[in-house]
């Protein structure tokens, strides 16, 4: 992970530099990131430095190694990589370093009174001979010993600093290590240092393995070993895997940890897994006598998992009485009074919504889920139900509301998350106040998003899950959706009819030939296109971003789109030519270059500036934003170093320290993209991502333009991504657990 503040060049050569800190201009208690003035020997201007400190104060003399930088607006300023505290020379210097504010209970009138008592002893004083500060005059007992603890927790934090950088550990983690573990950073660190990883955001497996090597811990440590477990979980996980088979589990593990000097044995590995389910770490359990019949998860999965299906089974048993030739005389004047015609799979879908506790509506674009979907909300309503809306993002809430002429909000905002429990707050016993719930975009429910809304619905209330199956899974774990189905235990109501309507659009006709396997009817780019679904040859990687160029500069604006507004440019993958990261550069050098007197911030190797898409990387529930929102920076303040973002009506401000979460948005990973549609969409498609092509990737991906696709590159490469069916199984039990707690007449196991 880079450092959390703005770098130099990585070939500006290191510095040093000495001095007395006059005055902070920007400290954040959270992050420790520092902007400060600094008076240098023989100097007579101030310095400007910046970095991350654990505790800093006018008056400090600090020895600073880093590099130097021309900031755009600001001048001269020292990058610090690392830094230790020197004792100040002078009495003035001294008289100035206690009086900072640096030690509780001694001000500069204090600090005036000890230095002319002891001179330039007074550091040494303190630090070996404290009770001797009683001698100054105005001093008491009491404040001798406030002066004492409050100079020990200096001490206390310098030790740490000194050990932590003195093993690799760079300054910006240090000072999340000390905001962990205070004074007991050093115990801790030197004893299991990979309790950082579970510990300290930022610092994952990797990060703490090398500290570990700094430190001397051995490769083969079970502290080693069981951090490299939990590990490949959570890598799995991020493949979208709820657990791993025991063989699998140690197989990656083996090669996860293994280093030229040290190869892990799978006996050890295997019994350690044996006893981390025995301390709790763990849950193995097993559906077989054979060892690739074990599975493992990390607690958190097998809970969610286990508790999902237990509230969904409990449901679903729970009877719904309903007058259903009643329902289908309201159906019968709904569609005379708005002249809509229902077919007769949107007909079945609205007669069980009005009889089903939850229901599964899913179908490919133009079957009519949005009509149905607002046929069922029109029905429960005339029912006199209570309705909530939701959505897993705020773009797709939004189509949400629109389409049903209702209030919606997105899932995380529906169950009100409380920042300062780290839980939302509706949940079983204070369930959402509602008598219906529609979820729209469910295939985007990842198992603990989907475990916390089922848990929050009441027991008398019903459930609506819309969704398209044949998109790509959630990006967090799990399958939920597509289980769901599977399980033949939920309601579920498949709309395959495309509307007249909706046959004019290629766009839809092609997503459902790729949907049947079959290669799309694609009109090749000219300057009068008949089609609203293109191809553009752009047969290497290296023509493919000169295209993106002409495309975003010559024929999207002829075509009536602003470049800047409605475009989006949807890759398979993050790294290549044609992924996210090079084509960002690429697109923010077009649509939003760098213009004098606009501010932009430089974090690791990504410039930001005003006007930048970005999106939002992780879930933050502090901020009320999750990963996959889009948004666009507002604001750039370069003396706070913050960022502020526009998030469809709510504006973030994000510190220098968690800049991290965010990235730019001009090109996104189609998995990025889901419950997203843009007006136009760019669609590159290589055989450099052969590794993820898939039939549901590239329908997922085109199903997200709603005037205008382009697909990029080789015809090969597209057929290869239709032709394979590649949804890596992930490994999850939702179905079996729902079809396990039917045989137990809707038991809980």
């Amino acid at each position: 992970m880079s450092e959390s503040v703005p770098h130099s060049s990585s070939s500006a050569p290191t510095e040093s530099l000495q001095g007395v800190v006059e005055r902070l201009t920007y400290y954040s208690e959270e992050s420790g990131y520092t902007v400060a003035r600094l008076k240098a020997p023989r100097t007579s201007e101030l310095v400007t430095i910046v970095g991350s400190f654990a505790s800093i104060q006018a008056g400090q003399t600090l020895h600073l190694e880093g590099t130097w930088r021309d900031h755009p607006k600001y001048g001269q300023q020292f990058q610090v990589v690392r830094y230790r505290e020197t004792k100040p020379a002078t009495l003035t210097g001294i008289e100035k370093y206690l009086g900072s504010g640096l030690i509780k209970g001694v001000g500069p009138v204090t600090a005036r009174r000890i230095v002319a008592h002891f001179g330039l002893e007074t550091l040494d004083i303190i630090e070996h001979q404290i009770e001797r500060l009683s001698e100054v005059p105005g001093i008491a007992q009491k404040r001798v010993q406030m002066i004492q603890a409050a100079w020990a927790a200096q001490k206390a934090i310098k030790e740490v600093m000194l050990f932590l950088q003195g093993h690799g550990v760079s300054t910006t983690f240090a000072v999340k290590i000390y905001k962990q573990y205070g004074d007991a950073a050093i115990e801790t660190v030197t004893r299991n240092p990979y309790q950082l990883a579970a510990d300290v955001y930022g610092i994952g497996f990797v990060t703490a393995d090398a500290i570990a090597r700094n430190l001397g811990i051995h490769p083969g440590s079970e502290y080693r070993y069981r951090s490299g477990i939990l590990h490949v979980l959570s890598e799995a996980a991020e493949e979208g895997h709820c657990f791993l088979r025991q063989p699998d589990l140690v197989e990656r593990v083996v090669k996860r940890l293994a280093l030229n000097d040290h190869q892990p044995d799978p006996a050890e590995l295997t019994a350690l897994i044996t006893q981390m389910a025995l301390d709790g770490e763990l849950v193995v359990q097993s559906e077989g006598d054979r060892p690739e019949d074990l599975i493992c998860y990390s607690p958190p999965f097998y809970g969610a998992e286990f508790k999902l299906a237990e509230r969904l089974s409990l449901l679903l048993s729970e009877p719904l009485a309903v007058d259903l030739a009643r329902v289908q005389r309201w159906i019968d004047r709904f569609v005379a009074k708005t002249g809509m015609m229902l077919s007769e799979q949107q007909r079945q879908a609205v007669e069980m919504a009005a009889q089903s506790r939850v229901l599964v509506l899913t179908g490919g674009p133009g079957t009519g889920k949005t009509f149905c979907t607002r046929t069922i909300v029109a029905l429960w309503k005339a029912m006199g139900k209570t309705i909530a809306l939701a959505s897993p993002t705020g773009r797709a809430a939004q189509r949400l509301s629109e389409m049903t002429r209702q209030e919606a909000s997105t899932v995380h905002r529906l169950l009100e998350f409380d920042p300062a429990t780290f839980k939302f707050k509706r949940d079983s016993d204070n369930p959402i106040p509602a008598q219906a719930v529609v979820i729209d975009e469910a295939s985007m429910l990842d198992l603990f998003l989907a475990n916390s809304l089922v848990k929050a619905i009441a027991l008398d209330a019903q459930l609506l899950l819309v969704g398209d199956v044949d998109q790509l899974p959630s990006v967090g774990p799990g399958n939920v959706l597509a289980d769901l189905i599977q399980s033949g235990q939920v309601p579920v109501v498949r709309l395959t009819e495309v509307f007249r309507q909706a046959q004019t659009s290629q766009i839809v006709i092609n997503a459902h030939r790729i949907n049947q396997g079959h290669y799309p009817k694609l009109e090749p780019v000219s300057n009068q296109p008949q089609s609203d679904c293109l191809w553009l040859a752009a047969p290497q990687p290296q023509d493919g971003v000169q295209a993106i160029r002409d495309l975003i500069e010559a024929l999207i604006p002829s075509l009536g789109f602003d470049p800047i507004q409605d475009v989006q440019v949807l890759c398979p993958m993050i790294r290549g030519e044609m992924g996210t990261r090079n084509l960002n550069q690429v697109l923010q050098q077009i649509l939003n270059p760098p213009q004098i007197g606009k501010p932009e911030l430089v974090r690791g190797g990504t410039t930001l500036r005003v006007g930048d898409r970005v999106i939002q990387q992780v879930n933050d529930y502090n901020r009320e934003v999750f990963n996959g929102d889009v948004g666009t920076v507002s604001a750039i303040d370069l003396t706070e170093q913050e960022v502020t973002v526009q998030f469809a009506d709510r504006l973030v401000v994000y510190d220098a320290a968690d800049l991290n979460e965010i990235a730019l948005a001009w090109a996104v990973t189609i998995h990025k993209a889901q419950g997203s549609e843009y007006p136009a969409v760019i669609l590159p498609i290589y055989m450099q991502h052969y590794l993820l092509l898939s039939r549901n990737l590239i329908y997922t991906g085109l199903t997200r333009a709603k005037r205008l696709a382009i697909l990029m590159g080789p015809q090969k490469a597209i057929g290869l991504a239709v032709r394979q069916m590649k949804d890596q199984q992930r490994q999850t039990l939702l179905a079996e657990r729902l079809r396990a707690n039917a045989v137990l007449g809707g038991g809980l196991g």
